[in-house]
């Protein structure tokens, strides 16, 4: 297939473009910070925002997989501007997209939040809202196949986010582990080759078409399970230290992942494994490689 890919350079998109371009013609365009060379793909440099980016692409796409819409606008503006035909547009959004505080695991035709919270994060939630919007009416007015990808807590190689890589970091070069012991917090991952599969599993896939899901490992993890999965992952003695939250805060130790029981929300992935047949990557294989991956880059830190 062609497929254009927007951003596509870090984590993952990084790791869909590393997937995808050993059977599909990629376009990658982003801001060019990292290079795509190493997957023959072919990188434009320009930002999303710049309409000559969009109208300069010649030629036909199968798909769009658009990693870095967050603003209102970002969508219409690509599909407005693109001079070929696009069968299909997937759109990575987020759990976060759900009304808060219903209770229960919310599936994909649970209500999406109308409440605008303040702060980066309530902008980047009210973002993502008004895009799933966007890309539905949009793509309805173009003739154009959509589908929406929520990602949960997104975990892995690559990641350059400081949560999990923030306390492998503290195992690989202190030889210690925070383990955070008043937390109530819950939260569930998925690792990152997961999701990008996923992607791949839906490009030109008509039961994907008009479709939202959820991408989320079923295990419901705290504090207390991060810490013990992280432990066993580890080929170093670490000391394990346990902290109240307010202690972590006091000492700089990273909190990345909610801490108390209403920040939590849990979510559902029977659609994602039924629909798509995506068989989740367990928490202990997928954190044993994620250790072995940035162990390599903290021992050479």
């Amino acid at each position: 297939m062609k497929i254009l890919v927007i951003g596509g350079s870090y984590f993952f998109g990084r790791v869909f473009v590393m997937l995808a371009s050993k059977e599909h013609e990629i376009t990658v365009v982003n801001r060019g910070t990292y290079s795509m060379a190493e997957f023959g793909v072919q990188q434009i440099k320009g930002d999303r925002r710049d309409e000559g980016v969009w109208r300069s692409l010649e030629g036909n796409f199968d798909v769009i997989v658009d990693f870095c819409a967050y603003e209102p606008g970002d969508i219409a503006r690509v599909l407005d501007n693109l001079t070929g035909k696009v069968r299909q547009y997937i759109f990575i959004s987020t759990v976060d997209v759900y009304e808060r505080g219903s209770g229960g695991r919310r599936g994909e035709d649970a209500p999406l939040e109308t409440r605008i919270f303040p702060g980066e994060a309530g902008a980047y939630i009210a973002g993502k809202v008004a895009l799933e919007r966007e890309v539905r009416e949009k793509c309805a007015e173009k003739g154009i196949h959509w589908t929406v990808l929520r990602p949960a807590i997104l975990y892995g190689p690559f990641n350059y986010a400081p949560r999990e890589s923030a306390y492998i970091q503290m195992m690989v070069q202190q030889h210690v582990l925070p383990r955070i012991t008043d937390s109530k917090g819950e939260f569930q991952f998925v690792y990152v080759k997961d999701a990008a599969g996923a992607v791949l599993r839906c490009l030109l896939n008509e039961k994907a078409y008009g479709q939202a899901y959820n991408l989320c490992q079923d295990q419901v993890m705290t504090y207390g399970l991060l810490a013990e999965e992280l432990k066993k992952a580890a080929d170093v003695d670490v000391t394990v230290l346990s902290m109240t939250a307010e202690e972590a805060a006091e000492r700089n130790v990273p909190l990345p992942f909610p801490v108390t029981q209403e920040e939590s929300e849990l979510y559902a992935n029977d659609r994602s494994r039924q629909e798509l047949g995506i068989s989740y990557t367990g928490i202990s294989e997928g954190m044993m490689k994620t250790y072995r991956a940035f162990k390599g880059v903290y021992v050479q830190a």
